[in-house]
């Protein structure tokens, strides 16, 4: 990417997660932080996440999206944590971190150009987080979406992985 790109880049990303914040707050109210002007100790993790991405954007080094967003997705997640007290869901929202690595990996491959295998990689790995979370958020209680038939997340997590196994062999061979 050309130098003069890479401001182009940087802004429109920071556009792109402030976007994301705000939208968060209006799709969930309770995460408002502008009402109450308070600032939570959730932000200085928020803020080193945004501090590596733009930080890796200024030295053109687009692989600290990665770790960027793993801290800045957990920031999120001791947000939320926080402002609700729900604090037995770390039980379960561990499993969106490879999610948060995914959406670093997929900026990443959109920086370099090379973005067919990244997000493709990036895409599989939020897949494989999202199964995950609602796989052990349905198990340990903090999540009610498939009721008693959260196993079949199980069932097509496994089909899922035999399939791609073979396809993959099929590819090379």
């Amino acid at each position: 990417m050309e130098k003069r790109n890479w401001g182009t880049v940087v802004l429109a990303v920071l556009l792109i997660l402030f976007g994301l914040m705000w939208l968060a707050t209006q799709i969930f109210p309770d995460l408002n932080f502008v009402e109450n002007l308070e600032f939570d100790w959730p932000w200085i993790v928020i803020g080193v996440g945004v501090l590596l991405l733009v930080i890796g954007l200024l030295t053109r080094q687009p692989d600290m999206a990665v770790p960027a967003f793993i801290v800045g997705g957990i920031g999120c997640l001791l947000y939320y944590q926080n402002s609700t007290g729900d604090w037995g869901s770390w039980a379960y929202a561990w499993a969106l971190i490879p999610g948060f690595a995914g959406l670093g990996t997929i900026v990443s491959g959109l920086l370099k150009g090379n973005s067919s295998r990244q997000v493709r990689e990036g895409m599989t790995m939020i897949v494989v987080s999202a199964i995950l979370f609602v796989i052990f958020g349905s198990f340990l209680g903090g999540l009610d979406l498939l009721g008693p038939y959260w196993p079949v997340l199980l069932i097509l997590a496994g089909l899922w992985v035999l399939f791609s196994g073979i396809l993959r062999r099929r590819k090379q061979e």
